[in-house]
């Protein structure tokens, strides 16, 4: 069974033009056997609010919390899950049916369990997947459109690395019960309740009569039982911190996150009944805003924005919503000035400079292309393995018609994405323009050897190292 994915339509300036947006193309639930499509979300708001509520658990788990990867899943289905590498999968599905953070922390716990027991899924139902991630953005990180092509996506955004062939969870029950308790431990650890994980468990307590064809994916993975659920709240009643409440920011957080999902994921028709016009608390300003945006009502939806701007002025994310907004109406020149203001507002955001990156090449004015250069590279130092990074870049060099810069950013980004035969095209033709021995030409050179050629194609290529 597929689920239609409910996308914002994407904007990315292609080699010499911009593509037309598209609503992204359905793609089936993340964890269907022989269907490898999944759709990651990038936004760094969400990400941070991820990673504040999160963090802590990592810490109380040994965890270097840098080292840990959140990724979000677009996808409806209730469902998450971790791999190797400290890699933490969550669904919009899961994270928007979450009725408060300790809820949603917890389950983020279960998971760490899984990644600080190096807990090896077995194979069984849901086999291996080789998951070929669609990437796009909810509209508040990467401008991008992909116009007929929705696979080509994952070539713009993310690294590869992070997927490839993993095993889709499908944990013992004894492995369950192991990362319940180590969730315990390390909720209580970071002075956090460990009720949010009971109680969610305990709202879908009903899933275990189901057959595996009913049940939400992350039940049909982590097998639920009375027994399981009752000695995980033995455990954490227990606790010292049991009585600990949300607090009042985390709060706030979780309302935000949940508003702007639902602003991008859901219907116009879905955010007003969801959020009515008599709702006047930031998190419903901010969805009907959103939706707004989605609709194309331009000018209504930048009214909104600018509103709540006059309410929080140094909110880095609506400076970015708006820029959006322009950029995604033609309106580019006028989408420089908030992508600018946000990135000053939280410099250390790589995607914001992307953003600020995209606006200013979109200007064709040559000394505003150089300064996209630099901001997308100091971007790519933090996020060397985002793929749009060096997308744009490879446009920004073409603009200064720096042919040999331009494959090798072109070679970067395919390199990053698995994609070696065309790395390795793009690295030979990269060789070719740049000077010998150059830093850049070595670069070229080790993704050419990185693309695993043969020795015969290595003698036609003429390359020794």
């Amino acid at each position: 069974m597929t689920a239609p994915n409910p996308f914002t339509r994407l904007k990315i300036a292609a080699a010499g033009a911009a593509m037309a947006g598209m609503l992204a193309s359905p793609v089936a639930p993340a964890f269907a056997q022989g269907d490898p499509g999944i759709s990651i979300i990038r936004d760094t708001e969400i990400e941070e609010i991820l990673h504040e509520d999160a963090d802590p658990i990592f810490q109380a788990a040994g965890l270097n919390p840098k080292a840990v990867q959140i990724h979000i899943i677009s996808d409806p289905q209730l469902n998450a899950f971790s791999t190797g590498g400290q890699q933490i999968f969550l669904n919009t599905g899961l994270i928007l049916e979450t009725k408060t953070p300790n809820q949603l922390i917890g389950v983020m716990a279960h998971e760490t369990g899984h990644v600080a027991g190096g807990h090896i899924a077995r194979s069984g139902a849901m086999g291996r997947a080789a998951m070929t991630p669609t990437i796009v953005s909810i509209g508040l990180g990467i401008l991008a459109a992909i116009a007929g092509a929705p696979d080509a996506a994952a070539a713009l955004v993310f690294s590869s690395g992070y997927f490839g062939e993993i095993s889709v969870l499908g944990y013992s029950r004894e492995q369950e019960s192991r990362a319940d308790q180590a969730a315990a431990t390390y909720l209580e650890k970071a002075g956090m309740s460990g009720r949010g994980l009971v109680d969610f468990f305990n709202n879908f307590r009903y899933q275990e009569v189901f057959d595996d064809e009913r049940k939400f994916p992350f039940f049909r993975d982590h097998p639920l039982t009375d027994d399981r659920i009752e000695a995980l709240a033995t455990r954490v009643e227990k606790q010292p911190h049991y009585g600990a409440a949300d607090a009042p920011e985390a709060i706030a957080r979780h309302a935000v996150m949940k508003a702007k999902l639902e602003g991008f994921l859901d219907g116009a028709g879905q955010v007003v009944g969801d959020y009515p016009e008599t709702d006047t608390s930031f998190p419903a300003r901010y969805a009907r805003a959103i939706a707004l945006y989605r609709q194309t009502e331009t000018e209504p939806a930048l009214k909104a924005i600018d509103a709540l701007i006059t309410d929080q002025p140094n909110n880095p994310y609506l400076w970015e919503l708006k820029g959006q907004v322009l950029f995604e109406s033609g309106r580019t020149k006028e989408a420089e000035a908030p992508h600018r203001r946000s990135v000053e507002l939280k410099p250390d955001a790589p995607l914001l400079r992307i953003n600020l990156g995209q606006a200013l090449i979109a200007t064709n004015d040559p000394a505003k292309v150089n300064e996209a250069v630099l901001q997308i590279r100091r971007a790519l130092g933090q996020e060397p393995d985002n793929a749009l990074g060096w997308r744009l870049l490879a446009e920004a060099y073409d603009g200064k018609n720096e042919p040999g810069m331009a494959r090798l950013a072109a070679a970067e980004q395919n390199f990053y994405l698995g994609q070696l035969l065309e790395a390795r095209t793009f690295a030979v033709h990269a060789r070719e323009l740049l000077k010998k021995d150059s830093p850049e030409w070595r670069r070229a050179t080790d993704i050419i050897l990185a693309s695993k050629p043969t020795p015969d194609q290595l003698k036609e290529l003429g390359v020794t190292g």
